[in-house]
């Protein structure tokens, strides 16, 4: 993790960016969650440690990450935008419309069908993302009067 950091330290101050403590403790906050956070909830999880921390900081932070490359900011729909580490291998969403988890799977028949789509039609494909949206387990059979089925 100190690796990391000192990269990322080291590109922000090439790229002219402020370096702090505070910026610091967000971003090693940031790549210890392994899940998509939010600025709010990220902004908590760092005001534990120290109260200093806001989330303009937070939110400062998170979309330098995005912009050198790092992290991805997603959009599933909630009205939030989410943030996940681009340090783990390629891997797509279900996401619930419910209770609003996103449950993260690898599937290789998908990548192999996207490649062989791509590449039947001449497309170079540069990225791509697959999010599907719906009801996870515990929601699809708890409520079954809400349209969840």
């Amino acid at each position: 993790m100190e690796t990391l950091l000192r990269r990322i330290d080291s590109e922000i101050a090439a790229a002219g960016g402020k370096r702090s403590k505070s910026r610091k403790h967000v971003i090693e906050i940031f790549f210890r969650a392994g899940t998509h956070v939010t600025v709010e909830e990220l902004t908590r999880t760092a005001r534990r440690r120290n109260r200093n921390v806001g989330a303009a900081t937070v939110y400062r932070t998170l979309k330098l990450l995005a912009r050198l490359g790092y992290a991805t900011e997603h959009d599933f729909g909630e009205g939030v935008r989410r943030y996940e580490s681009n340090l783990s291998p390629h891997h797509d969403h279900l996401v619930c419309r419910k209770c609003g988890g996103v449950f993260e799977f690898k599937e290789p028949g998908i990548e192999t069908l996207q490649d062989e789509v791509a590449r039947r039609h001449g497309f170079l494909p540069t990225t791509h993302r697959l999010d599907i949206y719906g009801y996870c387990r515990r929601c699809a059979a708890a409520a079954p009067e809400d349209g969840a089925r």
